[in-house]
Parts: structure tokens; sequence; C-alpha cells
């Protein structure tokens, strides 16, 4: 088959919905190399590239398409998609080309999550009609539709009617690159030149309300006498992230939260912008922190179970999906269980060892070969 992607976020997105596609679109080449994937990129990235010998990124081509990318992008790729004599394509973060099902091209949509729909007061209202009016006609027209999770699947069957049985839950997996042993002298060298301390606890995501970083910071507060142990922030925001800066300044915490990501040589450094370097970071972490009050699946905790990273996450949403048994669940709404369960890995080496264990059992339901092979039979019962 020839496949093709919309691979905007697989060469512009840094965060969640670039490391799905990225990771999918490289297990599918390893995994099934008779097929050639065709990688349709609105613009060249700087960032991340996508390499192999049946892996082909399309660029718009002409003076219009390429003033105009968001429009190819959004509907005149049909045209290098006819051209290119695309079997299937595969719209990896909930859209799809506006007519597609009309050029006899078979169609995929993976939904990470209807957020939006859920909280619509956290986003500005032009977006959620932008993003509803988007998702559900990737919905109605793709062929089949994937969700990343057994919530997502949930709200996709209760906000959008879609029937249930065109949609199929297909996990993710994450870069291996997590899943590899850091060497103590590599791990030691990061810590150096990001300015590290010797240990730490670790937020990774977006610094906005729903992800709640600001009761993380109410733990460490809550802490401050008992854990002389900093908080690592990667991530960044906006009017968000300066309520929980505010929160910081105001209760005397800033050499106990560290934003990262606002570091000048994590600013300037390649390797932080493309992630390579967070493996090491988080296997020289002392857990994760991730106690969000709703996700589509939460790939951070993926990523830290396949670190051996202890990891707090909440009760609600898809966590519990993504952290399986190895997870230390808490009250999102609650700083003082996230706070009492940040002190109890500290403190418990047995309990800390046993989430390591039983995380890693967890993460083998998410190999990229289990994944890939999950939504390659999604391609082929079209």
């Amino acid at each position: 088959m020839n496949i093709g992607f919309d691979a905007k976020r697989a060469f512009h997105n840094g965060t969640g919905l670039g490391h799905y596609s990225r990771t999918l679109i490289r297990s599918l080449s390893e995994y099934y190399p008779e097929h050639q994937y065709y990688l349709f990129n609105p613009k060249p990235s700087a960032d991340f590239e996508l390499k192999g010998d049946n892996l082909h990124e399309i660029l718009p081509a002409g003076l219009l398409n390429t003033l105009f990318r968001s429009a190819w992008r959004s509907s005149w790729v049909k045209r290098d998609l006819q051209r290119l004599k695309i079997d299937l394509y595969h719209g990896l973060s909930h859209e799809i080309p506006v007519g597609i099902h009309k050029t006899g091209i078979r169609s995929v949509v993976t939904i990470h999550d209807l957020i939006h729909e859920r909280y619509p007061e956290q986003y500005n209202a032009i977006d959620v009609k932008i993003y509803s009016k988007k998702f559900r006609y990737a919905c109605e027209h793709a062929d089949k539709v994937i969700a990343i999770s057994e919530q997502t699947r949930r709200d996709i069957i209760e906000f959008y009617n879609t029937p249930k049985e065109k949609i199929t839950v297909c996990y993710q997996s994450c870069n291996p690159a997590f899943g590899n042993k850091v060497s103590e002298e590599e791990k030691a060298a990061v810590r150096i030149y990001y300015s590290l301390p010797d240990q730490f606890f670790l937020y990774v995501g977006s610094v906005i309300e729903r992800k709640n970083l600001l009761n993380i910071c109410k733990a460490m507060f809550l802490l401050r006498h008992e854990l002389d142990i900093p908080l690592v922030v990667i991530g960044d925001g906006g009017k968000y992230k300066q309520q929980v800066k505010d929160f910081v300044m105001q209760n005397d915490l800033e050499s106990k939260v560290i934003f990262l990501s606002e570091n000048e040589k994590a600013r300037l450094s390649q390797a932080f912008r493309s992630a390579t370097v967070f493996p090491a970071i988080y296997q020289s972490a002392i857990a994760m922190v991730y106690p969000s009050f709703f996700e589509g699946f939460g790939i951070p905790v993926l990523e830290a179970l396949w670190s051996r990273l202890p990891v707090i996450t909440s009760n609600v949403s898809c966590l519990p999906e993504a952290g399986g048994e190895g997870a230390y669940y808490v009250n999102p709404a609650s700083a003082e269980e996230i706070a009492e369960g940040m002190k109890k890995i500290y403190a418990d080496k047995v309990l800390a060892a046993s989430m390591i264990e039983k995380g890693w059992q967890h993460a083998q339901m998410f190999t990229q070969r289990k994944c890939a092979d999950a939504v390659m039979d999604v391609y082929k019962s079209i």
C-alpha cells in the first residue's frame, strides 16, 4: 500500500501529538517495510526529521500551495494524494482533508481527546468552534476512527454520536529511547550541562490549567519543611503559567521549582527541543509527578514507566489506563494527596522499587510493535 499521513505534527510538534506521530510512523516503517509511507508536511522543519527507504516527505509545490499552506493541508492536498496513488490516508491528529471521501481514497483519523468539548472554558471560544467542526467532520467522514484510549472512545460516542463499531482503541507507544538505560556518566553530564540538582521530582507537559502544575506547587509548599527536594518543570504556557509562577514567588519557592524550559542552554539546545535528552533527565529524577485533571492518554506517564521512573498520577480520566498497577494514584484536586505521594516515594525505597517493576511490566502492553500492529489491523480492515 501507499499510505499517506498528515505529518504536520510529526515534523513540527515537540509535545504529545508530535511524539505520537513520529513514533507511529517510525514503527510502521520498521515493522511493515513492504508499504510506502508518504509524509505530507506543510513546510520544512528545523527540529525533527523522519528518514527511511520507505519514508517520503512531501512538501507543497507551486506558488498557491506554498503561499496557502494551511489550505493545502486541509483540502488541496487531495490532488497530491491522487497523483501519488495513495491508497489510504491517516489524519494523525483529529482531522482529514475536506472532501477526501469523494476521491475514493480510504481514510483513518486518530482522535486523541475531546478536552475542548469537556472543558470549553479553558479554550478560546473561536478555537472550540473550529476544533468541534474539524473533529466532528473527521469522525463522520473517515472510514475508521482510532481512539488512543477507552476514555477517548467513550467521549467520541458521547459528544459526536459516532457509531461504536467505527471506533477502534489503539494505544500509543513512545520513543524507545526511554527504555534504554542511560549511563551514570551521561546522566551526570546532562545534569551539569542544564544545571540540574542531584535529586529532583519531574513534571513534563504544557503548563495549562487541566495539567494541574499549580497543585503540584502547592504540594511542594506543604513539603517545604519535610523534604528539601526541588521540582523540575519541562514545558511552557501562558496565563496559567504566570499564575503558577506568581504562587511560587509569593511562597518563596523559587529555589524549589525550576522551570527548565526557561534555562538559556535548554532554549538553545537542539537536543532539548527535540527531546533526545529527555531519557537522561527522566532517569535522573526521583519520580514523575503528573496529576492531570483530564488526558487523552498521558504520554509522559508511559515515558516514565519505560524509564523505570515511579509515577504519581491521577485516579481519573484515562490515566489509570496509562499507569496500570505501576503508578501511585491521587485525587488531582488534593495537594495533600500529591504531597503524601511524593513523600512516600522518596522515603520508601521498597515502595519505589515495587512501582518501578510493576510499571515496567505494564509498559510492555505499549511496545512499538503492539501499537504498530494494532494500527495496521485498522488499515487492513478497510
